[in-house]
């Protein structure tokens, strides 16, 4: 008797998940028809939540930009309070009460601001007022670049003909005086940015005189320890990245303002100070920065110098001071600490820069961290495992290899 063919391997055992994705019929009450209906529900449930959170993230942006009015000051006002904690708690340890802590920090931010302002705002504005008078300069000083250029050389040479040839409107430009201060700042403008100027300080004070009694109800809101020290965690990590950042930042972006001013001073370009500081404020926005901060140095190099290589002396310098500062200073000091993607930080720049213009892009990258330790703390919503992993992708692709695999044992 000749014996039989080997059988066909027995097919593996079909899961309920299986089960449930090939649609076949079960049982009321059991446990399957229990699993399916729950994972329906999830799945119902986590839909309506992606699509909430898709809702939310497309209409944030557009929120944020047409209430720039309250939105703006609110978020810089905060972003400031929390970089000046550090400040708060060490005057607290003393026994300075949270009231008079708070307030000195902020006549210390305003002292420091209206410096700033004394120091950059007021020497630019009487320097790019010259401007006009000076585009015969530039012209000579860029003729050997544009010479390279022969083709372009009739267009540009009659553009800048036209520029230098247009009548200088003295009594507009001299008719309004720089501000020399944050209050004559203040006075000259429109009642929105004082409105708005006043209730980011008033938000800043708050903050900081509630700052400790703020911290300990939320802690101890929680209703288990476990949610308690996670919170003070997270309170403490954005407190620390934040302020750390904030402030190496801005003691390499004194540094660098300094170097440049001092390789000015040497150079005879007027006012160092003013370009030192253009070139500290500037390097607060990441890539785009630098690069203005360059741009600036040139006119103001072809505007005070006669030769043009002498005139580009000064942005070189800055980008030579730049490159040491972005490929060894910086990542030395803050690397340590504080490790960004610069795909983020782009992305970052890009969407506070076209919500809030240059105030946004200042404030990109701590409220790129400010978000970062929220999110690392909280959990990050896995979309990608939604829809690919525990989605139903996967289990249709499931049951379409189990019926491939059972059109193929009828075959046989």
């Amino acid at each position: 008797m000749a014996d039989d063919p080997d059988p066909a391997p027995p097919s593996p055992p079909i899961t309920p998940e299986e089960q449930i994705a090939l649609g076949a019929p079960l049982m009321p009450g059991t446990r399957s028809e229990i699993g399916r209906i729950a994972q329906r529900r999830d799945r119902l449930l986590a839909a309506f939540t992606l699509i909430a959170g898709i809702g939310l993230a497309l209409g944030t942006p557009f929120a944020l930009k047409s209430g720039a009015e309250f939105f703006l000051p609110l978020t810089t006002a905060l972003v400031i309070a929390i970089a000046l904690v550090p400040v708060l708690e060490w005057l607290e340890r003393r026994g300075i009460p949270s009231a008079i802590a708070a307030l000195f920090c902020i006549l210390v931010f305003l002292i420091i601001a209206n410096i700033a302002i004394a120091a950059i705002v007021v020497p630019a504005t009487d320097f790019f007022q010259l401007l006009p008078s000076r585009i015969t300069r530039i012209q000579h000083n860029l003729s050997p670049l544009l010479d390279l250029y022969s083709t372009l050389e009739k267009s540009v040479n009659k553009m800048f003909r036209q520029i230098a040839s247009t009548p200088v409107r003295q009594p507009q430009t001299a008719a309004v005086a720089p501000p020399s201060s944050i209050l004559e700042l203040a006075a000259t403008s429109a009642p929105t940015v004082i409105v708005q100027f006043f209730f980011g300080i008033l938000i800043v004070f708050f903050f900081l005189s509630g700052w400790t009694g703020l911290r300990k109800k939320t802690i101890t809101g929680r209703t288990s320890f476990d949610g308690a020290m996670a919170t003070a965690r997270v309170i403490q990590d954005v407190v620390d990245d934040v302020s750390a950042y904030l402030g190496t930042i801005t003691l390499i972006n004194l540094t660098l303002g300094g170097i440049v001013a001092g390789a000015l001073y040497f150079l005879g370009m007027p006012s160092p100070l003013m370009w030192g500081g253009i070139v500290a404020l500037l390097n607060y926005i990441p890539y785009f920065g630098p690069i203005l901060a360059a741009f600036l140095l040139a006119i103001g190099g072809l505007m005070t110098f006669t030769d043009i290589w002498l005139a580009l002396i000064p942005p070189g310098v800055m980008i030579g001071c730049h490159l040491v500062e972005a490929n060894a200073i910086t990542p030395l000091i803050v690397g340590h600490r504080l490790t960004i993607s610069p795909l983020m930080i782009l992305v970052s720049i890009s969407f506070w820069g076209w919500v809030w213009g240059t105030t946004g892009a200042v404030l990109a990258v701590p409220l790129l961290i400010i978000i970062q330790t929220v999110l690392g703390a909280a959990g990050k919503p896995d979309i990608a495992g939604f829809l690919f992993e525990h989605g139903t992708l996967v289990h249709q692709e499931r049951a379409r290899r189990r019926r491939s695999e059972g059109e193929g044992e009828e075959g046989r």
